[in-house]
């Protein structure tokens, strides 16, 4: 099985919308991955509520069967759509993807 781990720290404003406006937008998308790529056994969100500095606006956690599930899952159209909208409202990225 495979994990794969993503958190970002948003723009303050982007696309229009505030930090908070565009989180929950980016969570709503995600969200909706799950019925459209197959390959995907699990898929969670979590806002931070932690709020240091050293701290991240938003989690993803997805896991997947096997290392081939997870390129469908990065390759498909619909997750390509949902980056790019993600690449224009946040200013930081960070990723690990994990066999367990």
């Amino acid at each position: 099985m495979i994990k794969h781990v993503v958190m970002w720290r948003f723009k303050a404003e982007a696309e229009g919308n505030n930090a908070e406006k565009n989180k929950s937008l980016v969570a709503q998308k995600l969200q909706e991955l799950t019925n459209a790529i197959n390959g995907i056994e699990s898929l969670e969100t979590g806002f931070d509520i932690n709020r240091s500095e050293a701290a991240y606006d938003l989690v993803l956690i997805t896991t997947h069967k096997n290392p081939d599930a997870l390129r469908n899952y990065q390759q498909h159209p619909d997750h390509i759509e949902v980056a790019a909208f993600i690449g224009k409202v946040v200013h930081e990225r960070v990723v690990v993807d994990f066999e367990y």
